[in-house]
Parts: structure tokens; sequence; C-alpha cells
């Protein structure tokens, strides 16, 4: 048991707290945003190929698909880790908020799926829709570790070495797509 902005709560009740502030789900959004963005640099690396037809409706939709299946994994392995003996009404209620809470990682993907349709629409060449993308995410890895710096507490001189560090993954998804490729 501990306190929080209200009355005392147990940890299961704590987990299941709407996202905000005072509940542990409020920097939860910030986790989902990270993930999906590096979720969606990696889809985006790895989906096309060289030599392959440049497909960027159909990559658009795996990137999507992939971003929302784990969105749904992710919040129901939360919920199944947490399970307790209560109703089922009640279990169905908390299945649903934690699979709610994961949409912060599907919406982080969207970046990534606007630009693959931008590029089918207007017929962009397949390398630079790549390293737009990687680029676009990488700055956005650095505003979320930036962003969850800041509003955990530090200071803006403190939070972009943060940030910076998050931008190494997309920097790591980078290189790796130069040496893979």
């Amino acid at each position: 048991m501990y306190r929080t902005k209200g009355p005392v709560v147990n940890q299961e009740q704590q987990a299941h707290r709407p996202a905000g502030r005072g509940g542990r789900r409020g920097a939860d959004w910030m986790f989902g945003g990270v993930y999906g963005t590096v979720l969606a640099s990696a889809l985006l690396a790895a989906l096309h190929q060289k030599g392959e037809e440049f497909t960027p409706f159909y990559d658009a939709s795996w990137v999507l698909v992939t971003a929302a299946t784990a969105g749904l994994a992710h919040g129901y392995s939360h919920h199944m880790a947490s399970h307790r003996q209560d109703s089922a009404g009640y279990r169905w209620r908390m299945l649903g908020v934690a699979l709610w809470n994961e949409w912060p990682l599907i919406v982080a993907a969207l970046p990534t799926v606007l630009l693959l349709v931008a590029a089918g629409l207007f017929d962009w060449d397949a390398y630079a829709v790549t390293a737009v993308g990687l680029g676009l995410n990488t700055a956005l890895l650095f505003a979320w570790g930036t962003l969850v710096a800041l509003r955990v507490g530090y200071r803006l001189a403190s939070a972009m070495p943060i940030g910076m560090a998050d931008a190494t993954i997309g920097l790591a998804i980078i290189v790796a797509n130069a040496v893979i490729k």
C-alpha cells in the first residue's frame, strides 16, 4: 500500500487508475510513445529491401497492424500479470482498461504510417522515404525522451541528454539499416 494524491491504494488498484496526475498510468503514454516510435522505425527499416518493388501502402498497413497487435499483446500481458480472483465483469472491465491504455503505442506509429501513405500517393522514392522516416523517428525519440525527463522533474539541461539517449536507439536502427542493407 502507498499513498498518491488521493486515498491509500494497493498496487493492483494503482495499476488500473486512469492516466493523469497521481496515477501510475500517467507516464505510460510516454512509454507507449517511445515503444511505438522504435517499433515503427524498425519496421520501416525492415519492410523494404533493395531490388524489391516499393509497396508503401502495404508497408503502411503492416506498420499499423503490427503496432496495434503489439499494443494488444502488451495490454493483455499487463492485465494477465496483475490478474486476481474477481468477478468476470470486473476482469473484463480491467482488460478493457489495460488494452485502452496502449493507445499511445499505436498513435506513435502514425507518423511512419502517414509518411508511407504519402509516399504511395505521391510516388516518392523508397530510399528517401526510409531515410526521412528514420530521421523523423529519431527526432521524435529525442523529443519523447526529453519530454519524459521534463515530466518527471528533470531540468532542461539534464533532460536533453536523456532525450539524446532515446535518440541513440533511432540512430542504432539507422546504422543497422545501413549495415544490413
